[in-house]
């Protein structure tokens, strides 16, 4: 997906990827209640996958329904290949006869008929060697037939050859039927996590979600590939061989197929149990996965807070349950294949018996016999293959499950923008925000907000302080539609935000979280993400007013400088710069600075101050804040506590009327030190 097409999505992706620790905040506990309870209506537990084998099979096959003319072809293919290979072992068995029949022929008294010769061996008694001639194709004193022989050779030699050029093409088509499957199926995922709202990755596991896009379609393909090609032709060639073998003798072929019943069971008490293994394994895979994520991207705290030994033995727990599943999983799946093999034995014992019998009697060549022990090998062989491959499968579909699961999950309602929502777009001009008796809640038994109404007035700066859990962050995640409200209206210059699409909504306000996200690119384009359209030269000059340009300019490669994956080659502060260039640059018309200033030095906290600043002139802007000495020049602070704004006003009015706001501010100066803390800024800036 290009970063065009995830223009739309930028707010969102610079929460959701980053584990939403700015948006999640104080309200992480409610959104991950939801998911459980959504998880709960499906009958599922955390972690647990469905164990639906048959209707998760037949969808899996379903994706390949794009591909149906390559699955036609790679079906005729097949059989063109697997019906040469089958007629192989009768061609030999011919083979066999010529040079049987030759060797038996010159032992007869030349010059005789096969009838002579048959009525002197019962006059001499030797009635067994008789009832064999009569099943025979002999002319006495003759020989081998080397001419005849050499012919019979060079067409099996042909047939194997045809039959394994049609092998690879089959090859060819069942892998490009897999590869585009699995093309299709990454695409969907990656449209599907753009479509999932924000309370979805509220109550997932960052590792889990990233288990289940990588590891398993990585398991789905890799199983695919190893087993699609094999099963197909397992299947072709039973229905072949058994064809054959009824050809040459049904009795032996009954032999043969009793052993059928057997397989099916074996594999139906194996796989049963291999399934739950598999099930187990790869719900452990992606726990591995999101303990590795979690410990990685906390390593810091981790080691700060000598923690190392406790993530260790977590981290080896997980470890040793995906072990246990993994070994256990592989042990039972692989009981199939020597459990098909002693059963083969004993068909083979049985035919052997019955077949030489049936030589000594003259009812079949041992040329037919040994075609016959040949197929009864072929007939075993892919009948264990596809009883393997059955369990092998069952990993695939355990991971193509857990890949399902989150393709069905619940998505925010689709928006198309049309001629009403762009009419109403366009009515936005000024950027009033008006909050008229809204309620929310997370969960249907706890309302967090419940009768809320406020005015922002068009170029207003409005401060939100209040103790955590209060729903701060709650009520800008309602501004930009993160989350629906459950009565009342939200309106933006009077339009409604439910009447406009989450795009228009979006591309009219810009948001700088405490937490920055910046992709692997440079820093050029980092900024211009802001706006995919803007020049060159609105980039730096969005990157001067910010005061960006001040240490890009110091670095060798200037703007073409390129951030690693976690932009570990800039500071803090530098970091939050660019994210603030990147919302000068988009030009909202309303701005949400969600704690932005509070990871970062003093003197750096003046350059990002002085940049916000700059980017709230003339806009609507809300401030979450907890430092309150940030928000002091703020039009309107607005004080919550359980999801109700209890004071609003001014700084000074809101001191002076010693109530909430009053209480927070001296928990935070008490001491006389908002002096200091004022003449440290006053240092700062003079040395900016």
């Amino acid at each position: 997906m290009s970063r065009q097409d995830q223009a739309e999505n930028t707010e969102l992706d610079d929460q959701s990827a980053t584990s939403s620790p700015a948006v999640v905040g104080d309200e992480a506990a409610e959104a991950a209640e939801i998911a459980a309870e959504k998880d709960a209506g499906r009958g599922l537990r955390p972690g647990q996958s469905a164990k639906s084998f048959g209707p998760s099979a037949r969808r899996l096959i379903a994706q390949m329904a794009p591909e149906r003319a390559y699955v036609i072809w790679g079906l005729l293919l097949g059989v063109i290949s697997v019906g040469l290979s089958v007629v192989g072992p009768k061609v030999l068995g011919w083979a066999t006869d010529i040079v049987f029949s030759g060797v038996i022929s010159r032992q007869l008294p030349a010059g005789t008929t096969k009838e002579q010769a048959i009525a002197q061996l019962r006059a001499a008694g030797n009635d067994t060697f008789a009832d064999m001639l009569t099943g025979m194709d002999v002319t006495p004193g003759q020989g081998i037939d080397f001419a005849e022989l050499h012919r019979v050779l060079l067409l099996m030699v042909g047939l194997y050859v045809v039959a394994s050029l049609f092998q690879w093409l089959q090859g060819l088509m069942l892998n490009r039927i897999i590869f585009k499957m699995v093309y299709r199926l990454r695409r969907d995922v990656e449209e599907k996590l753009h479509r999932l709202p924000l309370g979805y990755f509220d109550g997932q596991r960052r590792g889990d979600i990233l288990s289940r896009v990588t590891n398993d379609i990585d398991n789905i393909q890799n199983t695919l590939i190893n087993t699609l090609t094999g099963l197909v032709n397992s299947i072709l060639m039973l229905i072949g061989v058994v064809i054959m073998m009824f050809t040459i003798s049904w009795k032996l072929t009954l032999i043969t197929l009793a052993i059928i019943p057997v397989a099916f069971a074996v594999t139906a008490i194996v796989g049963t149990r291999s399934q739950k293994l598999f099930q187990q394994q790869w719900d452990a895979t992606g726990k591995v996965n999101a303990e590795v994520e979690e410990a990685f991207s906390g390593h810091e705290l981790i080691t700060v807070f000598g923690r190392r030994a406790e993530s260790s033995a977590l981290f080896e727990e997980r470890n040793a349950e995906m072990y246990r599943a993994s070994f256990g999983a592989q042990f039972v799946s692989s009981l199939i294949m020597p459990l098909m093999m002693f059963v083969g034995n004993l068909s083979y014992v049985g035919i052997a018996i019955v077949g030489g019998l049936q030589v000594v009697s003259g009812s079949i060549t041992l040329g037919s016999v040994q075609a016959f022990i040949q197929y009864n090998r072929q007939f075993t062989q892919p009948l264990s293959q596809v009883a393997s491959m059955a369990t092998m499968l069952q990993s695939s579909v355990a991971s193509a499950e857990r890949v399902f699961e989150l393709l069905d999950a619940e998505e925010q309602e689709p928006e198309t923008a049309d001629s009403v929502t762009r009419a109403a777009a366009e009515r936005i001009r000024q950027g009033r925000v008006e909050f008229d008796h809204v309620r929310f809640s997370y969960s249907p038994d706890r309302e967090l907000i419940r009768d809320l109404s406020l005015v922002a007035e068009p170029g207003q700066t409005v401060a939100i302080v209040g103790p955590t859990g209060a729903g701060k962050t709650t009520l800008v995640n309602l501004i930009m539609r993160f989350y629906e409200i459950d009565g009342g209206r939200i309106t933006l210059d009077g339009v409604d935000i439910r009447d406009l699409t989450r795009r228009q909504l979006r591309e009219r306000t810009g948001m700088v979280l405490q937490d920055t996200w910046l992709f692997n690119g440079t820093i050029m384009e980092n900024i211009r993400y802001g706006r995919l359209d803007a020049s060159d030269e609105e980039v730096i000059e969005a990157a001067k007013a910010t005061h960006v340009d001040d240490f890009v300019a110091h670095l060798p490669e200037g703007y073409e400088t390129v951030l690693d994956s976690d932009a570990s080659n800039v500071s803090a502060g530098e970091k939050q710069l660019l994210t603030i260039a990147r919302a000068f640059l988009a030009r909202p018309s309303l701005l949400i600075l969600d704690e932005a200033t509070s990871s970062v030095d003093t003197r750096t906290e003046v350059l990002v101050q002085r940049a916000m600043n700059l980017l709230r002139e003339g806009r609507t802007s809300f401030v979450i804040a907890h430092r309150l000495s940030t928000i002091r020049d703020a039009d309107l602070i607005l004080v919550m506590e359980d999801g109700d704004i209890v004071e609003q006003g001014s700084h000074e009015d809101l001191i002076a009327s010693g109530g909430a706001y009053a209480r927070l501010y001296r928990s935070q100066f008490e001491g006389g030190a908002a002096e200091p803390a004022e003449s440290e800024e006053q240092e700062a800036v003079a040395g900016a």
